[in-house]
């Protein structure tokens, strides 16, 4: 069967949520028996996201491959329960560089290199290579950024092409938002027509229009709304808001709009099978659970006078996940690490656990200490993450060691106790500013040791890849490690070494005993990029259930 292909594209605002519905309409597709596989197009000049400050684009995605990607792989993978890889996610600095790169070499044998065709045509490969190396039946095509922008252009004109390929067949979906101002009362279009009519200005014609809004669209609107952008009133799909985004694919599927997708692809309409996501669904409305608070002590917060969720968007679903199975009801409350710095420990008083998250360099580094220091000494469930590892065994050599100016040569080069420092290659690239090729990215896998609270987590949750080694495989993002040279040390005032990289033998996991403290575990790879909605993460399962019963 020849791939087809479904562009999505947003209109008149941005965080639409084409990621969700992209994942959305893949989710019903492969719960259809179909092979779908998405692909992100950004439209920024990085290579990837990996040297973007969080607060400008978001958290950065980690892959199992090491491709440090947007936010919308973290969205693929927990809606269709499978991993993302490399050729998932494209940027314009990637599609610009391929080019020049084989410009440089005479690959286009002395042509004139121009963005259409050569920039257009590489977007294309792309799309279908995402297709053939997964033997998709479907590839799904978010189109980053709103219709109009001069950035994302190339990429509209290379679905327009597409769509003029007698051999494939393409339809685009158009999300856009319809505000409903006040003084009206009623969802406004006209935003909606212009940013079609952007759209036909570019020779696309949307087939769907996915109608964003605080409320559905009537039928009376629907024809009206039709006419305008010249789309059929049945495709017309409300996207209301709605208090999961995991309710999405439902929403879908009540206005048939997969069925429809399949029946302009010519495709057959096969069985839908969403019984998992329904139940799952049924778990996120359960409100009758112990309440908890848990402090994440970070200083990706905010842009300007706004709060952001963004920077810490992986985390904040990892805790949602675990939280519905438990049937526990969560409250974040976000703590700025530089406050903490300034005495106001108050701000910890009556949380029921605390986390420290990834973070990077020196600005606010003594507050997340003197945080984990507070979880420590009150027994306050602690779960470290990456920095938040590294910066417990800072605290613990400190105040336990007794290893005053302990430090992690991040942030103090000149320390005498280096217990969180570079190798040898690590330094010489850092000495070259070469920050995207310093870090250790990607899955690796782990050897947990027996009897700790990781294992029991793991075992608990079934969640080891290997049962009989005790072997995980985790994502990491980091380019600093626990020094080898303080382990007897630390070991012998009582720091468990929970968990060893199997191959370089590398520190993964440290804890407390649960004698010692209910539970105190830093990680240095990232469980949050593992979590799924179906499938939350053993650690993060713990982890809620230590925080409802300090409660």
């Amino acid at each position: 069967m020849l791939t087809k292909f479904i562009f999505v594209s947003g209109g008149v605002i941005s965080g639409l949520g084409k990621g969700n519905t992209t994942a959305a309409i893949a989710l019903l597709l492969q719960n259809r028996g179909y092979t779908v596989t998405p692909v992100k197009c950004e439209n920024y000049l990085n290579i990837d996201a990996g040297l973007i400050n969080p607060i400008e684009h978001g958290d950065p995605y980690l892959l199992d491959d090491g491709t440090e990607a947007d936010m919308d792989m973290g969205t693929y993978e927990k809606f269709l329960g499978k991993n993302m890889r490399r050729h998932n996610f494209v940027t314009m600095g990637q599609i610009y560089k391929t080019v020049i790169d084989k410009e440089r070499n005479f690959g286009y044998n002395g042509e004139d290199v121009e963005a259409i065709p050569h920039v257009t045509d590489e977007i294309i490969r792309r799309i279908k290579d995402a297709g053939n190396k997964e033997n998709a039946d479907i590839v799904a095509v978010e189109l980053g950024g709103t219709a109009g922008e001069y950035q994302n252009m190339l990429y509209y004109e290379a679905s327009r092409i597409l769509s003029h390929d007698k051999k494939n067949t393409v339809i685009h979906v158009h999300v856009s938002y319809l505000p409903t101002p006040s003084h009206l009362g009623e969802p406004k279009t006209k935003p909606t027509q212009l940013s079609v009519r952007t759209l036909n200005s570019m020779g696309i014609q949307p087939d769907f229009i996915v109608a964003r809004a605080e409320k559905p669209v009537d039928e009376r609107r629907r024809a009206r709304f039709a006419l305008f952008c010249n789309v059929e009133p049945e495709n017309i799909i409300n996207n209301i808001d709605l208090t999961c985004p995991y309710e999405t694919p439902l929403l879908f599927a009540e206005q048939k709009f997969d069925e429809k997708i399949l029946a302009m692809l010519q495709l057959p309409i096969q069985p839908l099978h969403m019984e998992a996501w329904k139940a799952m669904i049924d778990t996120t409305k359960k409100k009758n659970g112990k309440q908890i608070t848990i402090a994440i002590v970070g200083k990706y917060f905010a842009t300007g006078e706004y709060q952001l969720r963004d920077s810490y968007a992986a985390l904040l679903d990892a805790i949602d996940h675990a939280s519905w199975r438990h049937n526990v009801v969560t409250k974040t409350k976000w703590v700025h690490s530089e406050k903490l710095e300034k005495g106001r420990m108050t701000d910890l008083d009556d949380v029921d656990g605390i986390i420290v998250p990834i973070g990077w360099g020196t600005r606010g580094v003594e507050g997340k200490i003197k945080a984990i220091e507070y979880a420590r000494v009150n027994k306050i469930p602690y779960l470290g993450l990456c920095y938040g590892m590294q910066l417990a065994v800072v605290e613990y050599a400190r105040n336990v060691l007794r290893f005053t100016d302990a430090h992690t040569t991040e942030c103090n080069e000149n320390t005498t106790h280096p217990v969180i420092y570079t190798n040898t290659d690590q330094d010489e690239n850092l000495k070259r500013r070469a920050y995207g090729g310093t870090m250790r990215l990607g899955r690796w896998e782990c050897k947990v040791k027996e009897g700790t609270i990781s294992d029991e987590s793991y075992t608990k949750a079934n969640g080891y890849d290997n049962n009989e080694n005790r072997s995980i495989g985790e994502r990491h993002r980091h380019r600093y490690e626990f020094n080898e040279a303080y382990t007897k040390r630390l070991d012998e005032k009582g720091l468990v070494i929970a968990g060893r990289s199997m191959v370089e033998n590398l520190v993964e996991i440290i804890e407390l005993p649960q004698k010692v403290h209910p539970f105190f575990v830093g990680t240095q790879f990232h469980p949050e990029y593992r979590s799924r909605p179906l499938e939350p993460h053993p650690l993060f399962l713990s982890y809620i259930e230590a925080c409802a019963k300090h409660k």
